[in-house]
């Protein structure tokens, strides 16, 4: 029988974003970490399952690589004592992973959705939830991304890419949500 508690899954709030917008990379939604840190804060308080997801980089000129300083979790987001970590070296936290058979054998069957980027694996991971019958929930407020060059010299703006992805995975994939409504959530139980 799934739980009716949700868990909240944290992708990838490491320092090479910082890294990046210290080099100049643009990027939207600036108070979206200190909204993981209230997700985070009533996910704890309600005792509900967390997860943290952590993206390993594979090639060499990655942020990501586990010996740069980029691959570190920034640290009002680190984990506590028994919230799982969960690593991954591809878009989705459910390819290469055991997050969907911890969710399952846990019986969850909700997961808010939280992290960075928005376009790239906070959507990618967004996506494998719903299409895996998982209720999926992606937290607007609670995710950014960075302005971009497309395929044919476009630049798209940070605002635009994060609003064009909610649009993308909205009803379809998931149901797009704020910190608010998800705190507001535990109340009503």
């Amino acid at each position: 029988m799934p739980s009716p508690l949700p868990a909240l899954i944290v992708v990838d709030v490491q320092r090479a974003f910082d890294e990046w917008e210290a080099a100049g990379k643009r990027r939207n939604n600036p108070d979206a970490v200190a909204r993981i840190v209230d997700l985070l804060a009533a996910f704890r308080t309600n005792r509900t399952p967390i997860f943290h997801v952590r993206h390993e980089g594979t090639k060499p000129t990655s942020s990501f690589l586990p010996q740069n300083s980029g691959y570190a979790v920034k640290d009002e987001a680190r984990e506590q004592g028994g919230e799982p970590v969960i690593v991954k070296r591809v878009n989705s936290a459910f390819i290469g992973t055991n997050l969907e058979t911890r969710l399952r054998e846990a019986g969850i069957a909700t997961l808010v959705i939280c992290g960075a980027t928005t376009n790239h694996c906070v959507e990618t991971t967004t996506r494998m939830a719903g299409n895996l019958g998982f209720d999926a929930r992606l937290v607007r407020d609670a995710t950014w991304t960075f302005d971009r060059i497309g395929p044919d010299g476009d630049a798209h703006s940070a605002e635009e890419i994060h609003a064009m992805t909610l649009s993308n995975l909205s009803g379809e994939f998931a149901r797009i949500v704020t910190t608010d409504d998800v705190i507001a959530s535990f109340a009503a139980k």
